[in-house]
């Protein structure tokens, strides 16, 4: 599967009246647009294509439930009155864009070096970003928003799976919400999670839809760690860090790892 045969097939199953599409060669993006509300999205391709080559058909089924239940809100109005309990914090890297196409800044906060927290109105099988436009429209204070969803974060489970690899114990927690990575907010977790490692406590969070959290006991833990985070980094939806962080004293500090068992 190349990048040709990926837009080909995702044209097919996403083709329909009202829509128009844009492939960027450049850039390795097919932009998907609603004719009628002039709203569109935009997915990596190359990504697509690395995915596929691990699940196959999956990663464009994925691909194209996104896209549509993404369309499907676009140029829709939203009221968060009464939804207090549908606003979540969710996580992305620092290179996300900071306002709607329409250029309506978003609400987010600064969360480490490479991550940012940005505040989301959930639609069901898909949510919308908070921006200021939003607030001032229906005369809510930021801090409240905040406030909000740092609570409903803390009420969603977190079952996780462990597994043990060269001496170290690796957690996954996947429940495919749209929040996994959100968890990271959660303060009150990541310390439970501290008291019961062993080792040094390292986090991961690749894209929305995982978080890693690791008790390092060796020093392979590190490269292990690291090759997972990237794996699925390129194999996520929504990519947010290929790195990793320390978790110390309530602090998470991104670590750069380079490769046989050399840190920084």
């Amino acid at each position: 599967m190349d990048s040709k045969k990926m837009v080909k097939a995702l044209q097919e199953r996403l083709d329909q009246s009202k829509r128009s599409f844009q492939y960027d060669s450049k850039q390795d993006t097919l932009r998907i647009v609603n004719t009628d509300t002039k709203k569109g999205i935009t997915v990596e391709i190359s990504k697509i294509v690395a995915n596929w080559e691990n699940v196959q058909d999956k990663a464009i089924d994925e691909v194209v439930y996104y896209v549509e239940e993404a369309l499907k809100v676009m140029g829709e109005q939203h009221s968060l009155q009464g939804k207090e309990k549908q606003i979540f914090p969710v996580v992305r890297s620092t290179s996300f864009p900071d306002e709607s196409e329409s250029g309506n800044k978003f609400l987010f906060d600064d969360h480490t070096a490479e991550t940012r927290i940005y505040y989301a109105l959930d639609l069901g099988k898909t949510y919308r970003l908070i921006d200021h436009t939003m607030l001032e429209q229906e005369d809510w204070d930021a801090d409240r928003i905040r406030e909000i969803a740092r609570f409903n974060v803390r009420s969603l489970p977190t079952p996780v799976k462990a597994d043990t690899v060269a001496g170290n114990t690796f957690y996954f927690l996947n429940t495919n919400d749209g929040y996994d990575a959100s968890r990271i907010v959660n303060e009150a977790w990541l310390k439970e999670m501290k008291a019961s490692m062993k080792g040094t406590m390292a986090v991961a969070i690749p894209h929305q839809d995982v978080i890693i959290i690791c008790d390092i006991e060796n020093e392979t833990g590190y490269d292990i760690l690291a090759q997972m985070a990237m794996s699925f980094f390129t194999s996520g939806h929504v990519p947010i860090t290929a790195l990793s962080f320390l978790y110390e004293d309530g602090e998470l500090e991104p670590v750069f790892i380079l490769g046989k068992n050399k840190k920084r």
